[in-house]
């Protein structure tokens, strides 16, 4: 038996090359593909029926990831079909294969010589990590992975320096950039060069194509919310739960979401629709919604379980429960294929957080068709302005929202 890719992903491998980004949509198995792809370039035979080993030794294979792909060992089964390792007695090769997380990228600045995959994209701007990330790139062989490719071109300056397309940063803003003169802090106003930069993006884009057998349904349920507190603060920038004036768009926003979130019509509609279905995955934002989740009455025999930054249960077994995760800890590095439903207690306000949290129930192995996907919302000014901003797939700007 081979290492079991499917048609499509095969497909992916056959149009990779160094430095290139492997974009598909979360739960497509870019994982797999992208060691499908180190496997052929060390020798491997992905055409075969049978398990044709790599050169031995290949290339010792750092995999830089999220924290939770790292300490929940996902890496470990994509691993398994082709008899990789990070465990030397478990690995069939004499080569060395580690996977760490991000926050860690500078510990492996010196290797030389190796095949790096870069995991859930972080590259993006120009600190510290897209620094160590294009020291490494000139030294070793390697591919990016990633389910939101950037947004704007910026976003690419440290993947177009990694490839040799641009010397610098300095040297990309001078050919591309146009800032605004009518701010007081550096904006960009346009892109010069729109047709260079499409061909050299076109270059490294290699999308995963794969026909889905699920078919997603959003669903917006309205809650009311306390209209008169709600004014009260935003006219006043006054915090109720405080008893004090707000001193930032940021705590503004989050004023205005906690009178909105606390509504108790809020937890009626949840409620409602867990009576249809017995098992779901609730992602929230913040603690206060976590302790008002963790105390619904959801009835006989609910199992509730908790991924969180201070938590880390694993998905209940059994016929009914409740997985409550937070955005930041959860929405990445994890799948799950006993539930077709998902419900946003609340939205992220991050368009791709919350495509990354929707694909945990979009698998490739789900046996499911349709899948659930709840949005509790009001009508509040903040929830349609957050709404507006991920169907145009931006973030939302609280300072221009609440004209700070």
């Amino acid at each position: 038996m081979g290492v079991g890719l499917y048609d499509f992903q095969l497909e992916a491998v056959s149009k990779m090359h160094n430095g290139c980004i492997l974009c598909g949509g979360v739960g497509t198995g870019k994982s797999r593909t992208a060691l499908g792809y180190y496997y052929k370039e060390n020798g491997g035979d992905l055409t075969s029926d049978t398990y044709i080993p790599m050169n031995d030794p290949p290339q010792d294979l750092y995999i830089i990831t999220t924290a939770r792909k790292r300490d929940t060992h996902e890496w470990l089964g994509d691993m398994t079909p082709y008899l990789l390792s990070t465990d030397e007695k478990v690995n069939l090769y004499s080569n060395k294969v580690i996977v760490d997380s991000w926050n860690n990228i500078e510990k492996y600045k010196d290797i030389a010589k190796s095949f790096f995959i870069f995991d859930e994209q972080r590259v993006v701007g120009y600190g510290k990590w897209s620094k160590t990330f294009i020291h490494i790139a000139k030294h070793n062989n390697w591919i990016l992975l990633s389910a939101t490719p950037g947004d704007q071109w910026s976003d690419y300056i440290p993947v177009f320096i990694a490839n040799g397309f641009y010397r610098n940063k300095s040297e990309f803003i001078n050919e591309h950039v146009i800032y605004s003169r009518f701010t007081k802090y550096p904006k960009i106003d346009k892109y010069m060069g729109i047709y260079k930069l499409n061909k050299l993006r076109n270059q490294l884009l290699v999308d995963i194509s794969v026909k889905r057998h699920t078919e997603p349904h959003h669903i917006y349920v309205r809650h009311s919310y306390d209209i008169k507190q709600y004014r009260n603060a935003l006219k006043n920038r006054w915090d109720p739960y405080k008893s004090e004036p707000v001193s930032n768009p940021s705590s503004m926003c989050y004023i205005l979401r906690k009178i909105v979130n606390s509504d108790e019509s809020k937890q009626v509609a949840l409620l409602e629709i867990m009576e249809k279905t017995p098992r779901a995955i609730i992602f929230y934002n913040f603690n206060y919604e976590l302790e008002i989740l963790k105390n619904l009455d959801y009835g006989e025999d609910y199992v509730i379980a908790e991924w969180n930054g201070r938590v880390h249960q694993e998905i209940p077994d059994g016929d009914r429960w409740v997985y409550l995760v937070q955005y930041t800890a959860g929405c990445e590095g994890w799948n799950c294929i006993k539930t077709n439903t998902i419900i946003f207690f609340s939205p992220n306000y991050s368009y791709k957080v919350m495509t990354q949290a929707s694909g945990r129930i979009d698998r490739l192995n789900t046996l499911y068709h349709d899948l659930f996907y709840y949005h509790l919302q009001s009508s509040s000014s903040i929830d349609l302005a957050i709404r507006r901003a991920l169907d145009t797939k931006k973030e939302f700007n609280k300072r221009k929202f609440t004209n700070w």
